[in-house]
């Protein structure tokens, strides 16, 4: 019985140990984001002696850069893939840590040495674990409203990251939802190996509940959240009150408006015909008089005779 604990917590303090070196080294991985330059530390100290040194940074088993050095610490011959450089100083430094142009999604996880090679025998001097990450877009919710008694459906979409999110949704930003179907598709692009995320949920709640997406991406610790706000019937009366004392107001201006108008017109009528009477008048009365003729004036003189009966 005694073996069988001893052999039972063996086991178990093995298994932790192996958990333990796993978590020890997702935190030592570095992180690098997708389609950005990403340094991999790696420091020697003393120096390596340079003296015919030749260096090589693997990936895996693949080579990514080649270098030989000089006693004097020159560079005389090398190579490297993807871009891939140290400083040109590295062997008189002891900074041989590699810079990488870029990061893929294809490198998640991926661990990089330096050897230093002698012949057929390969030294190992530093492994350094690169880990990829992009971050999402925020996500794009959308609301479709459901008749009485029907769900109520809900759309999350979120583009452009790395690694595969994970999605929950909340009710009322503190319960998950119960009684309603989620489906969620993560779609790898096949040219950038980015993820798209979608996911759908349908679920039977109030008109006035709301329901937000959260996308997770704890490489990047990153948490984008959406969140679609319920209408209340306060305010949907609200904003039809608001709207009828908008449409009051606008009215009672233009009628307003339409009134002085109407007046100033009215005035300036008036203004315009006591001018032109006045005008009127000021012309007859600057208007030289006609001088009779002399058949006028003698007719004029002329005294009238008067008839008698005699």
């Amino acid at each position: 019985m005694s073996v069988m604990l001893a052999v039972v917590l063996w086991r178990s303090g093995l298994l932790l140990s192996f958990l333990t070196a796993c978590v020890c080294l997702e935190r030592d991985c570095v992180l690098g984001v997708v389609g950005r330059p990403v340094s991999l530390p790696c420091s020697l100290s003393p120096p390596p002696t340079p003296a015919n040194v030749t260096i090589e940074w693997r990936r895996d088993e693949d080579v990514v850069l080649r270098s030989e050095w000089t006693q004097d610490g020159g560079q005389v011959d090398g190579w490297s893939v993807n871009g891939a450089s140290i400083a040109a100083e590295a062997v008189l430094t002891g900074n041989m840590s590699l810079q990488l142009d870029t990061v893929q999604p294809s490198e998640d996880t991926e661990y990089y040495g330096l050897f230093m090679v002698s012949g057929e025998n390969h030294t190992s001097l530093c492994s350094v674990c690169l880990r990829a990450a992009a971050s999402f877009s925020l996500p794009l919710l959308q609301r479709e409203e459901a008749e009485q008694g029907d769900e109520t459906a809900f759309l999350c979409h979120s583009s452009g990251g790395f690694p595969e999110p994970s999605v929950y949704w909340l009710i009322n930003n503190t319960e998950e939802p119960t009684g309603g179907s989620v489906s969620t598709l993560a779609a790898s692009l096949p040219d950038s190996h980015l993820y798209n995320v979608t996911s759908h949920l349908k679920v039977n709640i109030s008109k006035d509940a709301n329901v937000s997406c959260v996308i997770e991406n704890p490489t990047m610790n990153q948490t984008l959240t959406s969140t679609s706000y319920g209408v209340k019937a306060e305010t949907v009366i609200g904003r039809a009150s608001q709207a009828m004392w908008i449409f009051s107001t606008a009215l009672c201006v233009v009628v307003g408006v339409m009134v002085i108008v109407g007046v100033a017109y009215q005035i300036n009528l008036d203004r315009v015909s006591k001018r032109k009477k006045k005008e009127y008048h000021q012309y007859m009365s600057r208007r030289p008089k006609r001088r009779p003729s002399r058949e006028e004036e003698t007719q004029t003189m002329k005294p009238q005779s008067r008839e008698t009966d005699v």
